[in-house]
C-alpha cells in the first residue's frame, strides 16, 4: 500500500488546487523548496497512490508539464482524504496494523486489552492474537516481554532505553524502513519534523561531520521519539559512569545546543540524561566522510587500533594477499570500526539491511571475516555482530578488488565491427573505460580476422557485434551501443573466460576431501544446530576433527547462519580442531529453515589453515553449484551415495 510523505502530499495539493492547467516541475520545485529530481521521484509516488486511491490520472506531457485529470466530485473526495488520518481505517494493510499495534504497546505506559486493538482495527480476537504472537517473539530480542493480565490487557515490561530500541528498529517487524520512518514521522507535525532535522543540518554543517542518510534518519526518529517519551514522563535513565564519561566529550556540547534550541518548539525541558542519550547516537553514529584533519580527532577508542591491526593483520593471512599497505582500506576501517566500538560500548542497535545479498554475493570473504571476528571478540571481549562482518566484507571486498585491478593480467581482444571505424571506436572506448580487464588490440573487419588471429597468436578473446563461424578463440557478439544488458552479458562472459582458463579438470575438487562414509542423503529435517552437530561427530568419528568441533560449529551458526543462497549452507569451525582436512556432506528431504532461507544441500567444511588454496576453490566450485538450480536439484533429490558422488565427476 503507497503511503506518501508531507512533501507528496504539498505536491498532491498542488495539483488539486490549481486545475484546468499544466504546471512544470520547476514550479514545484520553487514552491515545496527542493530539486527537480526529487520533485519527478515524487511524482512517481503520487502516481502509485493514485493508482491505488483514486481513479484520477497524472498526465505529464514533455515541454507542457503535469496535469492532474480528475472529475470535480473527486477532486473534493480526495482533498478531505488528503487531510484525513490514514492510520485506523477498514483498509489497513497487515504491514500497517502490526505496526500500528507494536507501535501502541511500546508508547502506552499502561495496560491495553486485546478486545479493544481487535476493534481498532475492526478483526476477529485469532487474527490480533497472531499478530500478537509476531510482536511477542520480535520483543525478545531488546530483552522486553508481552505481559497479560487478567481484567487489565497487554503491557510491555523492561527497561526504557531498550523500550527505545525497539521503537527505533520497529521496522525489522515489516523489513520496510522508509514505511516505518514515514509512520513514526507521521505521529508529530510536519513544521516539527522540519525542526529537528535542521537542527542536526546545523550541527553537521557547524562541526564539518557528515552522517550517513541513515544514521541522520535514526538520530531524527530517536530524537522525535525521545520527545514524545519526556511529554509522556517516560523518561531514560543511564548509569552514572556513563553519565560522567559523556559528559567530557564535546558531542555532549553539540547535543545540548541542540536540545536547547528544541525545548522552545516544543515546550518542554530536556534532562541532562537525554541529552547524554543523543549524544550517544551522535558517538555511534556512521559518517560518509569527515572534513580534513578531522580523522584524528575523532579516532579516540584506545582498542581502535588495536582492532585494525588485528583485523588486517588475519585476513591477510587467511586471504593470502597484504591489505597493509593499502590506506584505503585503513582509513575506511578507522572510521567505520571508530563507530563499531562507540555503538557497542553504548549499547546502540545496528541493522544492515543488506545482510543476506551481501552473504550471498561473497561467501567466502563474509565467512572468513566472521571467522576473524570470532577471534577478535574473544580476544578483545567485544560482540561485534554479523552486520558488521557484512559492512566489513564489502572494505575488503573493494580492496580485493584494488589490488587485483594494479596486478591482473589484462586479456588481449579484438573488436570484430561490421558498421564502421566510427561505431567501433565508440564500442573500444566504451569496452575499455567500463571493462579495465580487457585490453583492446585492434578493430577489425570480419573478413580480416581470421589472417589477424593467424598472425596473432595471443588473442585472449574476440568481442564482435556479428555473429562469427568457426571461431577457436573464446568471442560474444554484443550489440555496437553496448548498452546496460551487453555489459552485463560481457561482465558474465569475462567471468566464464577467467574460469575456463584456471579450471584445467572438470571435477569438483573437493572430492578429494570426502568419502562415501562423509555423505548423508535425504536426512529427516531437524534443527540445524543438531544436523550440525551430528555430521561434526561423524567428522570426529573418524578422526579428522577434535571432539570440540562440534561444539564450536554450533556456536559459530549462532553468531552468524552459513546459508550461502540457493538452498546451500556451509556449516564450519574454527580451523585449530581439525587434524585433517574433510567435507561431510548432507541433503534434507525437506528444506529446513537456515536463517533467513530454507536449505536442501549441507557441505560441513573441515579445512586445515595450511589448505586455504583448497578453501578458496571449495568457494568458486560452491559459487558455480548456487547458479545451477537444476544440479542443485538432481543432487538433493538423489538417494543413493556413488550416484551422487558421480554426480560430481563429470
Amino acid at each position: 500500500m503507497r503511503y506518501m510523505n508531507t512533501r507528496q502530499k504539498d505536491i498532491l495539493y498542488l495539483l488539486l488546487s490549481e486545475p484546468d492547467d499544466y504546471l512544470v516541475v520547476q514550479d514545484f520545485a520553487d514552491r515545496v523548496k527542493c530539486s527537480e529530481k526529487t520533485i519527478r521521484n515524487d511524482l512517481k509516488t503520487i502516481e502509485g497512490y493514485l493508482h491505488e486511491h483514486s481513479p484520477a490520472q497524472l498526465i505529464r506531457k514533455p515541454g507542457l508539464g503535469v496535469y492532474l485529470n480528475i472529475e470535480e466530485h473527486e477532486r473534493a473526495r480526495l482533498t478531505q482524504q488528503l487531510g484525513t488520518e490514514h492510520f485506523g481505517s477498514k483498509h489497513q494493510s497487515d504491514e500497517e496494523r502490526i505496526l500500528q499495534i507494536a507501535y501502541q504497546l511500546l508508547m502506552n505506559p499502561k495496560h491495553v486489552s486485546a478486545k479493544e486493538i481487535a476493534a481498532q482495527h475492526f478483526l476477529n480476537k485469532s487474527s490480533i492474537k497472531r499478530d500478537l504472537h509476531e510482536i511477542e517473539g520480535w520483543l525478545k530480542r531488546f530483552d522486553l516481554k508481552l505481559v497479560s493480565k487478567q481484567r487489565l490487557g497487554l503491557k510491555i515490561e523492561g527497561n526504557e532505553r531498550n523500550k527505545r530500541k525497539a521503537l527505533a528498529r520497529i521496522s525489522d517487524l515489516i523489513d520496510n524502513p522508509e514505511f516505518t520512518s514515514q509512520f513514526i514521522k507521521s505521529k508529530f507535525l510536519s513544521h516539527e519534523v522540519k525542526f529537528v532535522a535542521n537542527e542536526f543540518k546545523t550541527l553537521q554543517k557547524h562541526h564539518s561531520i557528515y552522517f550517513t542518510d541513515e544514521t541522520f534518519e535514526n538520530l531524527l526518529l530517536h530524537t522525535l521519539l525521545m520527545i514524545r517519551r519526556i511529554k509522556m514522563k517516560q523518561p531514560i535513565s543511564i548509569s552514572p559512569t556513563e553519565m560522567a564519561a559523556v559528559e567530557k566529550k564535546k558531542e555532549y556540547q553539540w547535543a545540548m545546543t541542540c536540545l536547547k534550541r528544541l525545548e522552545a518548539v516544543f515546550a518542554i525541558r530536556f534532562p541532562k540524561e537525554e541529552a547524554v542519550y543523543v549524544t550517544l547516537h551522535i558517538l555511534g553514529g556512521k559518517v560518509r566522510f569527515r572534513a580534513q584533519g578531522e580523522e584524528k580527532k575523532v579516532l579516540e577508542n584506545p582498542l581502535l587500533p588495536m582492532v585494525v591491526r588485528h583485523l588486517i593483520d588475519r585476513v591477510s593471512e587467511l586471504k593470502m594477499l597484504d591489505f597493509h599497505s593499502d590506506q584505503d582500506l585503513i582509513n575506511g576501517l578507522n572510521i567505520h570500526l571508530n563507530t563499531v566500538l562507540n555503538r557497542l560500548n553504548y549499547d546502540l542497535s545496528v541493522s544492515n539491511p543488506m545482510l543476506n545479498d551481501i552473504k550471498k554475493m561473497y561467501p567466502y570473504l563474509f565467512h572468513m571475516i566472521i571467522d576473524v571476528l570470532e577471534d577478535i571478540n574473544q580476544t578483545f571481549a567485544l560482540s561485534i555482530p554479523e552486520e558488521e562482518a557484512a559492512y566489513l566484507t564489502l572494505h575488503f571486498q573493494a580492496a580485493v578488488e584494488r589490488l587485483h585491478h594494479s596486478s591482473e593480467k589484462r586479456k588481449k581482444a579484438i573488436i570484430v565491427c561490421h558498421m564502421g571505424i566510427g561505431m567501433s571506436q565508440l564500442l573500444r572506448t566504451k569496452i575499455e573505460r567500463k571493462f579495465h580487464q580487457i585490453a583492446v588490440k585492434a578493430c577489425i573487419a570480419k573478413a580480416d580476422l581470421a589472417d589477424y588471429t593467424t598472425k596473432h597468436g595471443d588473442v585472449d578473446l574476440v568481442i564482435s557485434t556479428i555473429a562469427l563461424e568457426h571461431v577457436p578463440i573464446p568471442h560474444i557478439v554484443v550489440s555496437p551501443l553496448l548498452e546496460p544488458s551487453e555489459e552485463k552479458k560481457l561482465s558474465a562472459f569475462m567471468d566464464q573466460v577467467d574460469v575456463s582458463q584456471r579450471q584445467t579438470q572438470k571435477t569438483f575438487k573437493m572430492l578429494n576431501n570426502t568419502t562415501p562414509f562423509l555423505v548423508f542423503l535425504q536426512q529427516e529435517s531437524v534443527h540445524r544446530y543438531k544436523l550440525i552437530e551430528q555430521m561434526a561427530m561423524v567428522l570426529y568419528e573418524k578422526g579428522y576433527v577434535e571432539k570440540e568441533y562440534a561444539i564450536h560449529a554450533v556456536m559459530r551458526e549462532k553468531m552468524s547462519a552459513t546459508n550461502i543462497g540457493a538452498g546451500i549452507a556451509i556449516p564450519h569451525a574454527n580451523s585449530k580442531l581439525i587434524k585433517q582436512s574433510a567435507i561431510a556432506i548432507a541433503t534434507l528431504k525437506e528444506p529446513l529453515d537456515w536463517g533467513a532461507e530454507k536449505v536442501s544441500l549441507v557441505f560441513m567444511l573441515a579445512v586445515k589453515h595450511e589448505d586455504q588454496n583448497m578453501t578458496k576453490q571449495l568457494f568458486h566450485e560452491l559459487s558455480y553449484l548456487s547458479e545451477q538450480p537444476a544440479f542443485i536439484h538432481k543432487l538433493t533429490k538423489e538417494t543413493n551415495v556413488m550416484r551422487f558422488l558421480s554426480y560430481l565427476d563429470y
